[in-house]
């Protein structure tokens, strides 16, 4: 698991390699990854938008931006959390993903979270950050 923590709001994730979605003679690995984000805080907050940075085992980088998550953008009250589930396909059987989440206080103030590095490798693989 990879955890990180930005104002009071901590994100945590769980990727796994889906093999049944893979294809590796055809260079298609497909990993999942379960996401938690937790209001440690005492404000309640909203996730507006995400921002993903996928590398590659060969150093190819994709940026993925878009509004909330899984078609979402759900609303955390001191101590709760909200969990989902996405995916990420690559050619390559390893790589790495980052980002931040943009968030909102009700406040109307918007600031930035991290979403820690975490390494996609396969089962049999030594997990590295790339």
């Amino acid at each position: 698991m990879y955890t990180a923590t930005t104002q009071q709001i901590q994100v945590t994730v769980e990727p796994s390699f889906l093999e049944a979605e893979s294809a590796p003679d055809d260079g298609r690995y497909f990993w999942a990854y379960t996401i938690e984000i937790s209001n440690l805080g005492d404000a309640v907050v909203q996730l507006r938008s995400r921002h993903w940075r996928i590398t590659d085992a060969n150093g190819r980088v994709e940026e993925v931006r878009g509004p909330g998550v899984v078609g979402e953008q759900p609303v955390l009250k001191p101590g709760e959390s909200f969990t989902y589930t996405s995916g990420c396909p690559l050619t390559t059987s390893s790589g790495i993903m980052v980002g931040t989440y943009q968030m909102q206080n009700e406040h109307g103030d918007l600031f930035s979270i991290d979403i820690p590095a975490f390494s996609l490798d396969l089962p049999d693989q030594q997990k590295t950050i790339n």
